[in-house]
């Protein structure tokens, strides 16, 4: 069978090709700023804004979804002409071609702002917005000043923050102009005349929110190197949170409302009371604490120097002295006492073995074996005399001093005294006695010589 020689169609579907169309779209063209007027505005219960933006010859819808309408500073309505910066897409539902926008301001603003980040960006360049020139705000501020209309909301919501935080500081209020043409000049002139003065130690320039228009006063260039030439510190606390002015950028802190500086300004009383008395009872602790050290250290020392004074080392000595006198004296007594002890004793031997007596007694007895002891001794004499002679030559023969005589001497340790007989009865360095028929010799042993 012959094949086709039809080619093959590539068909797209609705839907991919409203996606492909809304993905160029979206690809091609950057976030722009489109000028219109609104019309058909509606804003259902989701919180979501549907409107058209047209001129004279064409229009567009336009969605601003409801996180971007929040921060809106304007209620929008029909037939305001606005200005928008919005990105290019489609909504693929109905193949319609939308903007979605990021942001919107009524027209006018948008030379205003453009005016307005000029100044910032020269101003930025100059230095005024450097954190490093800005002033430090004084914890305890002596006196506030309020710069500000008498007549506005702000000055009541600082006022009423500053009575319920700190109600016993004084507070200056420096009436001014905060909108209109005169403002900026009128505010300059409250602020130099605040700081000549010098009555307060922190001021706070203030008022309630509004649209650019409303704000501008405070964008002023002279206005900015006013507040940058001030002595005193100052909190800009201008519009809303969302609102930013060249004031707050220039100033030393910015507050995001009047409310916000008067709290930024001031400590809170009952909290500082609180504080207060904290640090109170700790300090009297710590000062307890440490007097309680320094006495338990001071009666160390007091109890050192008292052991180590002079007079407390006398006594001690003195007291020692006595004690050993004291000693000394019963020792005495005790060898006294056993001394008479023993002299009575001797001295009733002596009685008793006294030399009279016993010459009495012995003189009788000498009387009376005199006669038998000359009888006796003659025949005795005799016969020992026979008997002495006999020995007198045996003991010649034996006395050791008729060895010594000829030439032998006795050796003794010289401290035990004992006799030494052989050379292995001693020691090198051993003290000797060596006795000779006439004198002695005391020697010390260094070598033993060879036997032989």
């Amino acid at each position: 069978m012959p094949q086709s020689t039809t080619p093959s169609r590539d068909i797209w579907s609705v839907s991919r090709l409203n996606g492909e169309i809304r993905a160029v779209l979206e690809g091609s063209f950057p976030l722009l700023w489109v000028e219109g007027e609104i019309s058909n505005l509606a804003t259902p219960r989701s919180g979501h804004s549907y409107f058209s933006l047209k001129d004279s010859h064409a229009q567009v819808r336009c969605a601003l979804f409801r996180h971007k309408r929040q921060l809106l500073r304007f209620q929008p309505k029909d037939g305001d002409k606005v200005l928008i910066r919005a990105r290019i897409s489609l909504y693929e539902a109905r193949g319609d071609f939308q903007l979605i926008v990021e942001h919107m301001e009524p027209v006018g603003e948008g030379a205003l702002q453009r005016a307005f980040e000029e100044l910032k960006a020269r101003l930025d360049q100059e230095g005024l917005f450097d954190a490093r020139r800005k002033k430090e705000l004084p914890a305890f501020p002596r006196c506030i000043g309020v710069v500000t209309s008498p007549t506005g909301a702000a000055l009541r919501d600082i006022l009423q923050i500053l009575q319920r935080r700190f109600p016993a500081l004084p507070v200056i209020i420096y009436p001014t102009l905060v909108q209109g043409e005169q403002a900026a000049e009128e505010i300059i002139h409250t602020l130099k005349l605040a700081d000549q003065r010098g009555d307060c130690d922190l001021l706070i320039l203030a008022r309630g929110g509004g649209s650019l228009e409303d704000l501008w006063a405070f964008n002023d260039e002279g206005l900015a190197r006013t507040i940058a030439s001030l002595d005193t510190p100052i909190i800009s606390a201008v519009g809303h949170e969302v609102d930013f002015t060249i004031a707050d950028f220039v100033a030393d802190r910015r507050a995001p409302t009047p409310s916000a500086a008067a709290e930024l300004a001031t400590q809170n009383q009952e909290q500082l009371l609180a504080r207060l008395q904290e640090l109170q009872q700790r300090l009297g602790r710590a000062i307890k604490r440490r007097l309680q050290e320094h006495q338990q250290h001071l009666a160390h020392i007091s109890h050192k120097l008292q052991i180590l004074h002079p007079q407390r080392q006398l006594q001690q000595h003195q007291q020692l002295l006595d004690e050993l006198g004291l000693q000394l004296e019963r020792n005495m007594q005790r060898l006294l006492m056993q001394k008479k002890q023993q002299c009575d004793r001797l001295t009733a031997r002596l009685q008793l073995l006294s030399p009279a007596r016993q010459l009495v007694m012995l003189k009788e007895r000498l009387t009376h074996n005199q006669q038998q002891l000359l009888h006796g001794m003659r025949n005795l004499l005799s016969h020992k005399k026979l008997l002495f002679t006999g020995l007198t030559r045996e003991l010649q023969t034996l006395s050791p001093l008729h060895t010594l005589a000829r030439g032998y001497s006795i050796t003794t340790d010289a401290d035990t005294g004992k006799i030494i007989t052989r050379s292995a009865d001693t020691q090198l360095g051993q003290r000797i006695h060596t006795r000779l028929l006439e004198g002695n010799l005391v020697s010390r042993i260094e070598k033993y010589g060879e036997k032989g």
